[in-house]
């Protein structure tokens, strides 16, 4: 039997179709038919070095604030960066990002730090642009689903 893995997904929500984002995720990592991964959701508050460092792959969600990543997200870097630097290099991550203009500046940041990290992006970031679109719920499921796949396969 394969060992279990351990996907952390730390999500900032603070608007009702940012949690249903979310939950899409969680619903697609958690799939039935992925049955070696262990799924956990935290809050940035929530967030601790430990839970990352306890992570075999990591998904991000965010908003985009003012063309960046929302403060929470920003708060989980800063506080866990260094203690993470030495123990989650090569860590499979990626994030999805709920932006009303483009995300790129949001991307961008969010790459810049965790290629200080060393982290791997091994999924393209889903960016969820403009109105918000139903279809967005589905992008988000099949990310979850995606990464918690992936991870049990030893793809990433």
């Amino acid at each position: 039997m394969a060992s279990r893995k351990r996907l952390i997904v730390i999500s900032n929500t603070p608007s009702v179709n940012t949690k249903r984002m979310l939950a899409a995720v969680m619903e697609g990592a958690s799939n039935q038919e992925v049955s070696h991964v262990d799924v956990k959701c935290l809050s940035p508050l929530d967030t601790c070095p430990d839970d990352i460092k306890s992570a075999q792959a990591l998904i991000i969600g965010t908003t985009e604030n003012l063309g960046y990543m929302a403060g929470l997200i920003k708060d989980v870097f800063d506080r866990c960066y260094y203690e993470c630097l030495d123990h989650t290099q090569g860590l499979p991550f990626t994030f999805y990002v709920r932006a009303g203009l483009d995300g790129t500046g949001t991307r961008r940041a969010i790459e810049s730090i965790t290629t200080g990290l060393r982290w791997r992006l091994v999924q393209e970031p889903l960016l969820c642009k403009g109105e918000f679109k139903e279809d967005f719920i589905t992008q988000c499921e099949d990310l979850g689903l995606t990464m918690a796949a992936s991870l049990e396969a030893g793809i990433i």
